[in-house]
């Protein structure tokens, strides 16, 4: 399997072709799309394309969040825009609000994001996609019919663990690919048969993917997997990466 970013996406504007900006990048690299690749994107790009900017003046707090606002020692403007992001409240304390985002992750802050924005005479944050699975789904359908192969499509964002230091890629949008491998009822080596092994495939290519993008001032978005011989086809999406309330020991 091989992973390379592919340079020359640039800037993103509200209401960019964002499958053209691919396509461009990837010609003008010399590198057009094969049979089984999978694209992966970083959100950002993905918000950016789809003009998901909030211009903090211009959100007026609720009670709520002005209350959550002094507990987390946020401003109550960017506490509103997490709780309209978000279905539940999970954690609070200085500095960081857990949430179950309206997507479904668990998310420090919702997703909002500040950093490597356009310079703009308001102060602005980046909302998460509305429908980050829909997002992919459309980009796959763009690029499948371009290059006229099979693909899958990933966008990852940036998040921490519950049980490890620092933050890693995590899927946040999967089309075309299994997301989870349910390897539960199949022998090991061994022949012992695993009982609870699921292998959560589109966040170890999303980990790897931003690994390679970076998490700074790097500007490489786009990020191409060859050779993971991935189950490929339709209506597959990143709902199986979520688990259910009933499972999870932080709830």
């Amino acid at each position: 399997m091989q992973l390379f970013a592919v340079p020359g996406i640039g800037e993103v504007l509200p209401d960019s072709d964002l499958s053209q900006l691919i396509i461009d990048a990837l010609l003008a690299n010399n590198t057009p799309l094969i049979a089984g690749d999978v694209v992966c994107l970083a959100q950002k790009i993905v918000s950016k394309a789809e003009g998901r900017y909030a211009i903090i003046d211009e959100v007026k707090p609720s009670q709520e969040a002005e209350a959550l606002a002094v507990q987390c020692d946020k401003d109550p403007r960017l506490v509103e825009l997490i709780l309209s992001e978000s279905a539940e409240v999970m954690r609070v304390r200085p500095g960081v609000v857990i949430v179950q985002h309206n997507l479904g992750y668990v998310h420090a802050n919702a997703g909002i994001d500040r950093s490597n924005l356009i310079d703009s005479d308001k102060e602005q944050v980046l909302l998460l996609p509305l429908d980050s699975d829909g997002s992919a789904e459309t980009l796959r359908q763009s690029l499948q019919a371009y290059f006229d192969v099979p693909l899958g499509v990933l966008i990852n964002d940036s998040a921490g663990r519950a049980w490890r230091v620092g933050t890693t890629g995590m899927a946040i949008g999967v089309a075309g690919f299994e997301a989870v491998e349910d390897l539960i009822g199949k022998p090991d080596r061994t022949g012992r048969i695993m009982e609870v092994s699921q292998v959560a495939v589109a966040d170890e290519l999303a980990a790897a993917s931003s690994f390679i993008m970076g998490q700074g001032a790097e500007g490489l978005p786009l990020v191409i997997i060859r050779g993971a011989q991935l189950n490929l086809g339709d209506g597959f999406n990143s709902k199986p990466l979520i688990r259910n309330k009933n499972t999870d020991l932080f709830r």
